[in-house]
């Protein structure tokens, strides 16, 4: 079964709506790299309707630029990229196609097709933010860049019930920038303070 996998540049405070003035600052070779990692794992984009108009609008001219981004702008392209959109659009960038169908219920379908080896969504915050009430994200790949943005659209929305998370891989940049990735995790055991006062430190 294909996976879904979110990544996103976060800052501290979580908000993943980037701010060219507190990202750009930070990126450099290792992020690069992480980027690299990340779409390597998947041949299926999801974006939503902003991230798609942000990436079309600019890496097809890049790829045609032929500069030290162009490479970049042609792997983007051959991937088959699947819009979230409530219009009917009409696409330029090729490889292009409009979800067919609801989310959850597509996006379930998609995980399931054995011709998918893995679904990366780039960005768009909305999207991640409904695949993860419905349980279908199965790593979060963020790069967390050492600033709190103080404003912006978090990842994490308002709700009743906690996502627990586990950590399965960290690295940390020269910049500052962590790489953590998470994936679901089951709730940990019910916990009062009578369990972990004897872990209390006490004065020596």
């Amino acid at each position: 079964m294909a996976k879904v996998i979110s990544t996103l540049f976060i800052s501290a405070d979580g908000v993943a709506e980037i701010d060219p003035d507190w990202h750009f600052p930070y990126f450099d070779e290792n992020m690069g790299r992480a980027v690299t990692e990340d779409y390597a794992t998947s041949d299926v984009l999801l974006l939503g309707r902003e991230t798609y108009d942000s990436f079309a609008g600019a890496w097809p001219d890049r790829e045609t630029a032929g500069e030290a981004d162009a490479a970049m702008g042609k792997q983007l392209g051959d991937l088959r990229k699947i819009v979230v959109s409530r219009q009917q659009l009409e696409f330029t960038w090729r490889n292009s196609e409009l979800l067919d169908g609801p989310l959850v219920e597509t996006v379930t379908a998609l995980k399931a097709d054995p011709g998918i080896t893995g679904i990366l969504i780039p960005g768009s915050i909305s999207v991640v933010q409904q695949l993860l009430a419905a349980g279908l994200v199965d790593e979060l790949r963020l790069l967390v860049h050492p600033v709190a943005a103080r404003k912006g659209r978090k990842l994490f929305d308002d709700g009743e019930a906690p996502y627990h998370l586990q950590v399965t891989a960290t690295e940390v940049f020269p910049t500052g920038v962590i790489r953590v990735i998470y994936a679901p995790s089951e709730p940990p055991a019910a916990t009062g303070y009578d369990d972990i006062k004897d872990q209390v430190p006490a004065p020596e």
